[in-house]
């Protein structure tokens, strides 16, 4: 694969990230099982990196410092994306600092210096996407064609890119 497909292909992912803005973020619980929950990620640039504001004593925060891999899922109006990694929790106020925003601040009000608040990057390693140009509307039709037609559907664009 050319350096321009490849990036082009971590574009997209960083497209979708910044439009979707709310993550579900899946780690290994205690017991081995999968836990998600929706994470507001932080409004940065994407290099392969997520980063989110998470309390200290949370069991994600637990899960991760005990070596769980992770992986964050977004959905857009017309777009699916998936990213899988390893996770660690920073601890690093001047950080926190840097990363602050609006959706930070409607979780902690107190600040970036809040007690008991760190942050969890994902640094992603793969990203798999879907993209069905046209939206939610084009899938539809697309999902009735193939239906009426007896041919596979055709899901608009997918594909696995390394970070």
């Amino acid at each position: 694969m050319s350096n321009a497909v490849h990036d082009e292909q971590v574009a997209k992912v960083a497209e979708i990230v910044k439009d979707a803005r709310i993550a579900m973020l899946t780690t290994v619980g205690a017991q081995g099982a999968l836990v998600s929950r929706p994470m507001g990620v932080q409004d940065v640039d994407f290099d392969g990196d997520l980063w989110f504001f998470a309390d200290a004593d949370s069991h994600k925060v637990a899960e991760i410092e005990h070596g769980s891999p992770a992986n964050a899922s977004f959905t857009t109006s017309s777009s699916w994306l998936s990213v899988s990694g390893p996770a660690e929790v920073v601890r690093d106020v001047a950080k926190q600092r840097e990363l602050w925003g609006a959706t930070a601040e409607a979780w902690y009000p107190d600040g970036p210096e809040t007690p008991g608040l760190v942050l969890v990057v994902v640094h992603g390693e793969t990203a798999e996407y879907w993209d069905s140009p046209g939206g939610r509307i084009a899938t539809v039709v697309s999902l009735v064609k193939a239906k009426v037609t007896g041919e596979r559907y055709d899901g608009g664009e997918n594909e696995t890119v390394r970070l």
